[in-house]
């Protein structure tokens, strides 16, 4: 069984980021770009360094690689939910492409950069796990070879439900990987995990890729991650408490309102002097008046 949980950033940075896995990330690339697009060569531009991590340098654990054909990529896991993901989604796109751009280059230079977004909770409304975005005509649904550059692919991996028989492609393996790496035997791996050599190195080198320095920042990463969520659990389970408690409050007032204006009404057909109304219903004039 898998010790060490591939979701958490530290660990997702050094399994797919470091030199000597490149084979994996590169594995994980093409499982998501299109057919045509397809790699064998990988740049790792912000590689896996502890050193960096520990003075602060590399405080977002994604990924920044470049293929052969000059096209950039930024590939980060995310399992703390974050509503406005979307929006940082561009931005850091958008930095990966500014950061194409050296004094006196054109704008002409700058290449196709795709954006891989694997996150632990929804964003979309979609039932669809995997779901890609570039830039397109709205008229004719297509990209007119325009914009081509520009593309976010999202991996939503609480929306993957398929079980061992149902695994079809290296993502559904991928995320599978990810999802169920505790569960996973590298002595036991079911038939369609254990058919693909990317996926058994995963699974053999999750376990002893650590050292007892880096074992450290990875508990201390994940302990960071389970305070986080109890404290949106704490949030929102105080919010609903608040929430049932005001709307007690509030059915309550409304029925001893509607009970003002029945007596109200029934000494109003009683010709009752407005006077006396208000002083034993505490409706105001105003509203007897609209009663009336």
């Amino acid at each position: 069984m898998c010790r060490i949980n591939p979701k958490i950033d530290f660990a997702f940075k050094k399994l797919f980021g470091s030199e000597e896995n490149k084979d994996l990330l590169i594995s994980l690339i093409n499982s998501i770009i299109s057919e045509d697009e397809k790699i064998e060569y990988i740049e790792l531009r912000n590689p896996y360094n502890l050193a960096d991590y520990q003075k602060g340098k590399m405080s977002i654990l994604d990924i920044k690689a470049k293929d052969a054909n000059d096209h950039f990529y930024n590939i980060e896991m995310q399992i703390a939910e974050d509503l406005n993901f979307d929006k940082r989604s561009i931005y850091y796109w958008s930095k990966m492409v500014t950061e194409q751009l050296s004094e006196g280059m054109m704008f002409k230079q700058l290449n196709k950069t795709i954006s891989i977004n694997i996150l632990d909770f929804n964003i979309i409304d979609s039932d669809k796990f995997h779901n890609k975005y570039k830039i397109l005509n709205v008229e004719t649904g297509k990209s007119d070879n325009l914009h081509n550059m520009f593309e976010i692919h999202y991996i939503e991996l609480k929306k993957f439900k398929k079980d061992y028989s149902e695994i079809t492609n290296v993502l559904d393996r991928w995320i599978t990987f990810l999802t169920k790496a505790n569960t996973l035997d590298k002595k036991n791996l079911p038939e369609k995990m254990s058919d693909n050599p990317q996926i058994v190195k995963a699974v053999t080198a999750i376990d002893r890729m650590f050292d007892e320095e880096e074992r450290v920042v990875y508990t201390v990463r994940m302990q960071e991650q389970m305070d986080f969520e109890s404290k949106i659990d704490s949030a929102f389970e105080k919010g609903t408490r608040e929430g049932i408690k005001k709307g007690i409050e509030k059915g309550i007032e409304k029925g001893k309102k509607a009970e003002k204006i029945k007596i109200a009404k029934s000494l109003l057909k009683n010709n009752i002097d407005i006077e006396i109304i208000k002083q034993t219903t505490g409706l105001t004039e105003t509203e007897i008046e609209y009663l009336k």
